[in-house]
């Protein structure tokens, strides 16, 4: 890379890759929507930061270079100056992510690589809203960024063979295994993780197991480090929910439909690791209990 790669959005996603990118030294500059806020965001990086140092997974140089390369700024034309590429890494709202891109494709060099870190909605689309047709990839990241070895390319039908060679460079350069995909909701690892939720799900609510039986079925039968049910608490069942909807609607496929204890869990509240409580309970510490 010869440019920075800015990170649009300083949330659980935007935050693991700055934290990674800068450690595999690359040139970052997280953007928030204000200065303030990317701040608040490069906070969170030094203390995950500190710990790894307190740990020994750090060293002192390693952090301090790190911290080097990882610049803030608010989002706006400053920001992308001499900028390579831009990750768009805001959450799954197609409205919010579509001003965000079409404000890049005006403010960055025409050169400006645009990646956007959806999971689940289909890249085509938010490049046509956005004016950004052949111009824009998705990279899925998978979190925590540091730990994950493997990063989703969304292409869609269409798009220069270039783009995507410049998509693949950065994922080796974050020393990620490449798996370039056909565009479509949910891409590749949304849709397989989302039905195995989903249907573990379904087999709760019916009785046929508990949510502990059920995860030790995939984790001590298929040697998944975590159960689909553990694991829809860690990302969150009200995301989980939107996915599901969105993948719905657009497919049309009855195994992405939201099963009715998903919709009740985050009617109330219980939507997981963050709020303390889902399919398990959860310590302010963010174990299960």
């Amino acid at each position: 890379m010869t440019g920075a790669l800015a990170i649009l959005g300083p949330g659980v996603l935007g935050l693991s890759t700055a934290q990674w990118a800068a450690e595999c030294g690359l040139e970052v500059r997280l953007l928030g929507r204000n200065l303030d806020y990317a701040k608040q965001g490069l906070r969170h990086v030094e203390r995950r930061w500190e710990a790894a140092l307190r740990k020994g997974v750090l060293t002192p140089q390693a952090r301090e270079e790190a911290q080097a390369r990882l610049q803030v700024r608010p989002f706006g034309p400053e920001a992308l100056e001499d900028a390579s590429i831009l990750l768009e890494a805001l959450p799954e709202d197609p409205a919010l992510k579509t001003l965000a891109l079409a404000a890049a494709k005006d403010w960055g060099g025409k050169d400006l690589l645009l990646l956007s870190g959806t999971s689940a909605l289909p890249i085509s689309g938010l490049a046509e809203a956005a004016g950004l047709q052949e111009r824009l990839l998705g990279f899925h990241l998978f979190v925590p960024v540091p730990r994950m070895a493997v990063v989703e390319v969304g292409v869609p039908a269409g798009t220069p063979p270039a783009l995507v060679d410049r998509a693949r460079s950065l994922g080796l350069a974050l020393r990620k295994r490449v798996v370039a995909v056909k565009d479509q909701p949910g891409f590749a690892a949304a849709r397989m993780a989302l039905a195995q939720g989903l249907e573990a799900i379904r087999l709760l609510a019916a009785g046929t197991a508990s949510a502990e039986d059920l995860d030790a079925l995939m984790t001590l039968g298929y040697g998944h480090p975590v159960g689909p049910l553990e694991l829809s608490d860690r990302i969150g069942l009200d995301l989980r929910l939107r996915i599901a909807e969105g993948l719905f609607q657009a497919s049309g496929d009855p195994c992405f439909e939201p099963p009715a204890l998903l919709r009740e869990l985050v009617a109330r509240g219980d939507i997981g690791q963050k709020a303390g409580r889902g399919f398990y309970s959860w310590g302010s510490d963010g174990r299960r209990l």
